[in-house]
């Protein structure tokens, strides 16, 4: 990664785990949790979401996650699908910008000449990658990452209690997922899918 790239991917970042933790945040209080409105993470703010061990595999690796929004699930009037549409929101909201940049990728760099526009086009393909990236990651149905939780909402309710006890060793897994490479492996073909799947709709 040379000098360019990394001064442009650190606003990718920034941007990409603010607006991954307000939509956690803003879905949460829009199904009654106020949590998030109390502690200041109902913000694009980078510096009320940014966890920096975090923030550093996003540079290094393309993946990587944001300091955590507390939620209450005792507000919710379906604790398990409030839980699961609110662990969604962040990903979900990930895909989205993603797709706004693959539409502003078609245009705005050929808008500009010579060296500006081959920036632009590399700024807006940074924040694609890294968009996708943190939200692949995040749907590894690993504790603590939303995709345990969205996969806590889908299993039969009678599962809650096991899936809850192998919440406490989600860390050491996702720890080892990530040191032995297996992690890298696993996310290959989820950033594909969610590649092809903003490639689906049109870029106007």
């Amino acid at each position: 990664m040379n000098i360019q790239q990394l001064i442009l991917t650190v606003p990718a970042i920034l941007f990409a785990i603010s607006i991954h933790e307000f939509s956690h945040g803003m879905a949460a209080y829009k199904l009654g949790d106020p949590t998030a409105k109390y502690q200041g993470r109902l913000t694009l703010n980078p510096l009320a979401h940014l966890d920096p061990l975090g923030a550093l595999m996003l540079v290094l690796f393309r993946f990587g996650w944001a300091k955590p929004v507390m939620v209450n699930p005792y507000y919710f009037k379906d604790r398990r699908r409030g839980m699961m549409l609110v662990s969604l929101a962040g990903p979900l909201a990930n895909v989205v910008a993603a797709w706004f940049f693959r539409i502003l990728l078609a245009f705005l760099p050929y808008q500009f000449s010579g060296q500006v526009g081959s920036v632009v086009y590399l700024f807006l393909w940074l924040n694609i990658v890294i968009n996708l990236g943190l939200a692949a990651f995040n749907l590894l149905p690993v504790p603590p990452l939303d995709g345990s939780k969205i996969l806590a909402g889908i299993l039969p309710a009678r599962y809650e209690f096991t899936w809850q006890r192998l919440e406490a060793y989600g860390p050491v897994i996702l720890l080892l997922l990530l040191v032995s490479g297996i992690a890298g492996r696993l996310l290959t073909p989820i950033v594909s899918f969610l590649s092809r799947l903003i490639s689906i709709f049109p870029a106007f």
